[in-house]
């Protein structure tokens, strides 16, 4: 008894909660990674309403815009620092001949988007409409070119158009199309799931491929290429395997591709109406991409001790059926607190292999998958994952903080998963952010944290969270789901107590 009363004692000087089952460490003077702010990058495809009512209205609609480009979708995603956007594909990409979208617009040839619904492309949206986008965001643009239908020839012809500052016919065809100065474009994918859409290729004749588009992907001038090979679409590390062995001393970049989906490919699921065990299933696959992660950097550190090549996770998120009465092609899914959930796991995974992940896309950017804006003609909404985004922005280009967590378990049916994901940075100013999600469904979590290395003062924070899972932003209800002021946080000393309720996700700056 005199042993339990000591014990009691102890933990009530020290301001220990006993019943707490979370304890994290944030080892605050220790961090060396930098968390690339391109991990909080995007991915926008031709495919559905992404681009077309997505981004791009033409520059005679009554919609408020910029040489086409809608202006509120711009201001929505320069407000989350959105740092780079994916384009033009995806499965498009390899489909995609990119002479067919410059010019004249109303002489572009029109081709059938042979991927996505089966409908006419214009190609009214091309290579200058999209950088012209990319400099409206203030982003850097990352282009995917064709391997898998195209020639070398072509690529390599339009890394010239893109960059070439010099006398040639690419850089006059540019010049001739309105463009003086070449653009700065660093990010280059030579091919996408190559294993699959892009040409159903094995992994020696992919890298045999990619070879030889890569050396005709050439640095004019001080535009130096970061030349992304395709990946593996998730399981298959015999192809990360082959790719870095036999070509990963030409590259910058190896793809990685991996979908969060509930049930099946078959029946993916509801995007709205679904239960607590689809919940849990949901979040189950959303916590193989650590294992992925892990598992493929293992492989690429054999090759890559010094991790010169970084993993780009250009595709991700959730993948549920279509909502009821839209082209199947589209992909056009809502987005609910439990896509934000999702996020943030996988933003927290992210950080936390910030010495390998220096990129990631979230599908997609508008109106496909789990996207962060939604648009009908002239209304937009935005969607809780894009307010996961304007939470978790404080990480980009910050440093990593090492941390320890033992997690509580959510519970169900018999199985369990920790009920915490956590990273920690310090930005430039010395601020500290913490980012926390709270998995479990039913349970508000208590976390005790100790902060060491670091003499901090004060606390404050945001949260994302909802009266029900399954709670999103419609056109007529857009702020159903929002970032509040979080309150239920407490510093004494160097320990910090938190209070995440059920399903929520929050941001803590420690100064």
């Amino acid at each position: 008894m005199k042993v339990k009363i000591l014990i009691i004692t102890a933990c009530m000087l020290f301001g220990l909660n006993m019943h707490a089952q979370n304890r994290l460490v944030i080892n605050a003077d220790a961090g060396k990674e930098i968390i690339s702010k391109h991990i909080y990058g995007h991915f926008s495809e031709h495919l559905g309403h992404c681009i077309y009512g997505g981004y791009w209205v033409g520059e005679d609609s009554p919609i408020p815009n910029t040489r086409g480009i809608r202006n509120d979708v711009v201001q929505a995603l320069k407000d989350i620092q959105i740092p780079n956007l994916r384009w033009p594909g995806g499965c498009f990409a390899d489909e995609y001949h990119w002479m067919d979208g410059i010019g004249q617009r109303d002489k572009r040839p029109k081709m059938v988007n042979t991927h996505w619904g089966g409908v006419t492309e214009d190609n009214s949206f091309g290579t200058h409409e999209f950088l012209d986008l990319c400099e409206q965001l203030g982003c850097e643009p990352y282009i995917t070119g064709n391997l898998g239908s195209g020639s070398i020839e072509e690529m390599s012809k339009w890394v010239e158009y893109i960059t070439f500052d010099g006398e040639s016919p690419m850089a006059n065809l540019r010049r001739q199309n309105g463009r003086e100065q070449p653009w700065k474009v660093k990010f280059w994918g030579v091919g996408n799931e190559n294993w699959g859409c892009g040409g159903n290729m094995t992994a020696d004749f992919y890298a045999d491929q990619y070879r030889r588009y890569a050396t005709y992907c050439r640095n004019y001038g001080d535009n130096q290429l970061y030349k992304i090979a395709c990946g593996s679409g998730g399981i298959d590390f015999d192809w990360t395997e082959i790719l870095m062995k036999n070509a990963g001393y030409q590259m910058q970049g190896l793809s990685l591709h991996h979908y969060t989906v509930p049930n099946s490919w078959a029946d993916k699921g509801s995007a709205t109406q679904f239960s607590e065990a689809d919940y849990f299933s949901t979040i189950e696959k959303t916590l193989v991409m650590d294992n992925f992660v892990s598992r493929h950097s293992a492989i690429m550190d054999i090759y890559d001790p010094m991790k010169r090549v970084g993993l780009i996770v250009d595709e991700w998120g959730t993948w549920y059926n279509v909502e009821p009465g839209t082209n199947p092609g589209f992909l056009f899914q809502q987005n609910t607190l439990r896509d934000a959930i999702v996020a943030g796991i996988n933003l927290n995974i992210f950080n936390q292999h910030a010495d390998r992940v220096k990129m990631a896309n979230i599908a997609q950017t508008v109106n496909v998958l789990q996207a962060v804006i939604l648009t009908d003609n002239e209304k937009m909404a935005l969607t809780p994952t894009y307010w996961v985004y304007y939470l978790y922005k404080v990480h980009q280009d910050a440093t990593l903080l090492p941390l320890s967590l033992t997690s509580d378990k959510y519970e169900l049916n018999g199985k369990e998963i920790d009920a915490v994901s956590v990273s920690a940075s310090k930005d430039a100013t010395g601020k500290i952010h913490i980012t926390l999600v709270n998995i479990d469904l039913n349970k508000a979590q208590s976390i005790e944290t100790e902060l060491r290395g670091v003499t901090v003062k004060k606390v404050s924070g945001k949260i994302l969270t909802s009266d029900k899972i399954n709670d999103c932003n419609s056109f007529e209800k857009p702020d159903t789901v929002g970032v509040k002021d979080f309150k239920d946080a407490k510093l004494a000393g160097d320990r910090l107590t938190v209070n995440l309720p059920a399903k929520s996700v929050v941001m803590l700056e420690i100064e």
